[in-house]
């Protein structure tokens, strides 16, 4: 099984890059499973605004200062609290789909030497940083994450692949192919 763990700061496109790179798997006839290592958050995040009695409107909202602490939170309580079920979910996905691929487009960087044990290629999706806040600021969140928070971190390590994502969706699909090609056996 292929495994993918994008990473890069708020705004750069991996999210986006994420549903071009499955694309670009699926038209090679790859079985693509996505998964997000921070998807317990986005549950935790939900259940918060329910709580607070503002609900979120859509399942793609983000309330990224929310998300930061909770994130802070749970690793100060465990530090695989979000690990351990990712680990047990691409476990899953391996017995499923032996043949596939696993596209992770939230790695952060206290989460690098776990993927990285798990056999995860790591990919930097960067962009320029007039073209990321651009991008950051058109998402809509409720609030953006604090881009000096360590879960926003660039990590520290060295990728085995960069994008550069400076340009449209077309430019960015086109390097999605270009990798697909490079890491397909």
């Amino acid at each position: 099984m292929i495994k993918v763990a994008l990473y890069g700061r708020p705004g750069a496109g991996k999210s986006t890059f994420g549903v071009s790179l499955g694309q670009e798997f699926m038209a090679a006839g790859v079985p693509v499973v996505p998964l997000k290592l921070a998807a317990p958050l986005y549950t935790l995040q939900a259940v918060v605004h329910v709580f607070a009695g503002r609900p979120l409107l859509g399942p793609g909202q983000q309330d990224g200062l929310l998300l930061n602490d909770l994130a802070g939170h749970l690793r100060r309580i465990n530090s695989a609290a979000l690990t351990d079920p990712f680990a047990r979910r691409v476990i899953q996905a391996a017995e499923k789909h032996p043949g596939g691929v696993v596209v992770c487009d939230d790695m952060r960087a206290p989460d690098v030497e776990v993927l990285v044990e798990l056999g995860f290629l790591l990919v930097e999706v960067w962009a320029p940083e007039r073209v990321r806040q651009a991008r950051k600021q058109a998402r809509g969140d409720l609030s953006p994450g604090a881009d000096d928070h360590v879960t926003e971190l660039p990590p520290d390590c060295v990728p085995h692949h960069r994008v550069i994502n400076d340009g449209g969706l077309e430019q960015l699909q086109g390097r999605a192919a270009e990798l697909v090609r490079e890491v397909m056996p």
